[in-house]
């Protein structure tokens, strides 16, 4: 067993060259409350992943869902992060990349997928496509407010990690999110969004 990251809620190992995501007990919690808090997400994962992957979005297969050891089990994508190279990329490639992981969430958002925490430390490129990993926070929903959300987060995360190239990667997102088939409205909301974080960000500075 090979640990590839260990975080509050889950670990992440390879066994059997495959990718094993399997959520820590907690012992402070009451058992019957414990199993429910791991035992929906990590069901709710494995349907997501899919349920992305039905759709046509470059996912990990999910092999096996473990309810007892609260595991999904799933095909390992050995390729690069895109959080690792992203900076260094020239501007065709950070063309191209970028406009896939725009064509991605879109396919996403037209079947009503929020991934809820897309950064780039949770793509990966492999052979020139563009993998989305980790749906652990991800849920199904219809709402505009919900897609906004999901690229306003992007756009945050973009600015923190990348800011060098973060305007220039993001406008080459919205060029691929543009197969969005609620493109228009997801963008007005996505204003709104922003402008109520502006809004908050004043009145913490008085």
């Amino acid at each position: 067993m090979k640990i590839i990251k260990q975080g509050a809620e889950a670990i992440l190992y390879l066994e059997n060259n495959n990718l094993v995501k399997e959520r820590i007990k907690k012992n402070y919690r009451i058992e019957e409350i414990d199993i429910i808090k791991r035992k929906y997400p990590t069901r709710r994962e494995a349907k997501l992943l899919e349920k992305a992957k039905q759709i046509g979005i470059n996912v990990p297969n999910v092999i096996k869902v473990d309810d007892k050891k609260m595991k999904v089990v799933m095909e390992f994508i050995d390729g690069k992060l895109i959080k690792d190279i992203l900076d260094n990329l020239n501007k065709e490639d950070l063309k191209k990349i970028c406009i896939d992981i725009g064509k991605e969430i879109a396919k996403l958002h037209n079947n009503n997928i929020i991934h809820n925490d897309l950064t780039t430390s949770n793509m990966l490129i492999k052979e020139d496509k563009v993998y989305f990993i980790d749906f652990g926070l991800g849920f199904i929903s219809n709402k505009l407010e919900d897609k906004a959300v999901d690229l306003h987060l992007l756009k945050q995360a973009l600015e923190s990690k990348h800011y060098k190239c973060f305007e220039e990667a993001f406008n080459f997102i919205l060029k691929g999110y543009k197969e969005c088939s609620q493109f228009n409205e997801v963008l007005e909301r996505l204003e709104k969004v922003e402008s109520r974080g502006r809004y908050k960000k004043k009145q913490k500075d008085f």
